[in-house]
This record gives C-alpha cells, sequence and structure tokens, in this order.
C-alpha cells in the first residue's frame, strides 16, 4: 500500500505530461496549417535556388 501511496504522489511523470501535451499542440498546428507551411516552404526552397545561380 505504501508503494501505491508513494507511485501517486510521484511528480518525475509531470514532465513527461507536458512534454506530450507541447508534441500534441504542435502536430494540432502543423495540420491546421499544412498549406501555408507547405507554400511557405517553396517559396524558401525556391529562392534559394534562384539566388544560387548567381553565386
Amino acid at each position: 500500500m505504501k508503494l501505491w501511496r508513494r507511485f501517486l504522489t510521484e511528480e518525475d511523470a509531470l514532465g513527461t505530461v507536458e512534454l506530450i501535451l507541447i508534441i500534441v499542440v504542435l502536430i494540432g498546428l502543423v495540420t491546421i496549417f499544412k498549406k501555408q507551411l507547405v507554400s511557405l516552404v517553396n517559396n524558401i526552397l525556391s529562392k534559394i535556388t534562384s539566388q544560387s545561380n548567381r553565386i
């Protein structure tokens, strides 16, 4: 019984829960703004490609 009580009051897993919540929020943002992110990355890569030809 003492082991169970100690397990319930232990706070080591708190960091894990926070990390999982941050990952879930980031995945949610990526899914919401997927089209905008793909467009932004494509624009950046095309600018890099076109400007690298000048060098």
